[in-house]
Parts: C-alpha cells; sequence; structure tokens
C-alpha cells in the first residue's frame, strides 16, 4: 500500500484530493493536515511515501514543512502544490529536496501523473512551471546563488513569516513561546543579515520570499 499524507489549509481541497487520490489502487490516504507544523507532526508520526503540500499553510510553509520533514524522513517524497508562478521558489524548493512541483490549477489532470513519477523517484513538474525553470535558465537565473532566505535559520524564517504577517513583538512572542527581549534581538540580527534597515522592509521582504501570501 501506497501511504499519503495530504496538507491543506482548505477542507474543500483536502476533500478533493481525497477522493481523486483513494480512488488509485493501492493508495490510502494515512493522514491530513491544515497546516504546516500539524503536516510534519503527522509526518514524523505516520511516516508516509508520499506528501501532498500546500505551498502556503499556516504556521509553516510547504518550503520550511519540506526541509523538516526530509531531514528526518528522507525516503518520503514530497509533492508541493503551488499559485507562484516563480522560478526562484521553483529552485528553492527543489534545492529542499521537493521532487515534484504543480500549479494548483494543474492538479486536477497533473497530481496521479506527478505522484506516480515521484514512486519512480523521478522528479515532475507542471508544464508552465518547467517552462518557467528553463527560461530562468536561459536568461542566467541565479541558481546556484542561493538567496538570502537560504542563509537563515528555521527559527529565523519562522519570526520573519510571523512579521511579515504583521504580527508584533508581544504576539510573536506569545506564538513561538519565547520572551519579546528575545523576538526583538531575532529581528535586530535579522535586519543586519539581510540588510533592511526597517520593519517595513522585513515585511517586504517575507513577501517576495513567499514566506507569506501577498
Amino acid at each position: 500500500m501506497i501511504r499519503i499524507l495530504i496538507a491543506d489549509d482548505h477542507e474543500m481541497i483536502r476533500e478533493g484530493l481525497r477522493k481523486v487520490l483513494a480512488a488509485q489502487p493501492d493508495w490510502v490516504i494515512c493522514g491530513e493536515a491544515a497546516d504546516g507544523r500539524a503536516a510534519v507532526a503527522q509526518a514524523l508520526q505516520l511516516q508516509p511515501n508520499l506528501m501532498v503540500l500546500d505551498f502556503s499553510m499556516p504556521e509553516c510553509n510547504g518550503l520550511e514543512v519540506t526541509r523538516q520533514v526530509l531531514a528526518a524522513l528522507p525516503r518520503t517524497e514530497i509533492m508541493i502544490l503551488t499559485v507562484h508562478e516563480s522560478a526562484e521558489l521553483a529552485h528553492e524548493l527543489l534545492a529542499a529536496g521537493a521532487r515534484g512541483l504543480i500549479f494548483k490549477s494543474d492538479a486536477g489532470k497533473e497530481l496521479v501523473k506527478g505522484l506516480q513519477h515521484l514512486l519512480r523517484h523521478q522528479p515532475y513538474c507542471s508544464g508552465k512551471l518547467s517552462g518557467l525553470i528553463v527560461k530562468a535558465a536561459y536568461l542566467g537565473h541565479p541558481r546556484h546563488h542561493p538567496r538570502p532566505c537560504a542563509t537563515l535559520t528555521p527559527r529565523e524564517r519562522e519570526i520573519v513569516r510571523l512579521i511579515g504577517e504583521t504580527h508584533g513583538s508581544k504576539q510573536i512572542a506569545a506564538a513561538l513561546h519565547i520572551s519579546e527581549k528575545t523576538v526583538n534581538t531575532h529581528r535586530a540580527n535579522l535586519m543586519r543579515k539581510l540588510g533592511v534597515h526597517s520593519v517595513s522592509e522585513l515585511v517586504r521582504y517575507a513577501l517576495r520570499a513567499h514566506l507569506v501570501d501577498s
């Protein structure tokens, strides 16, 4: 049996994915999650063969989920569903270990085929994403030079995400169970590391880096 974990913050989308995937012979949905943090926890517990992740999820986006899951479960194959037409983001997801990338609008006709590729440990990108990646490579996209986001620690990426969602220091401290002083220290370090000089610039950075939805 092929065990699949689905993660998306929209119940209707999870229901649609569940129906499509459970209809395949020997495929079973072993778990579902509505946010990134729950997706990581369920993956570690259930150890699925495949994960189908929405990129834009609360708590922890698909990129960070991919990093955390594959650090513990390197044999799990991950398919990312995204609405972002970004070669830069696609390169970062592939570098993190996701082997499949599909636009959400293409999932109905391409998801099963894409997951079959992943089960053979072969990469799969939906047509439009493949075109973006090839075009970026042709134009000299700096894929071998990681963006500043790649140099951030998981905790720093989490704090940038929360800042990008316009949470204040007190809210961030409560969400992460740390002190406001620690949040402020992280924020100062982030500004220095990213070369920005204000909270508004950190917010713009989080949006450009797809750490939050624009």
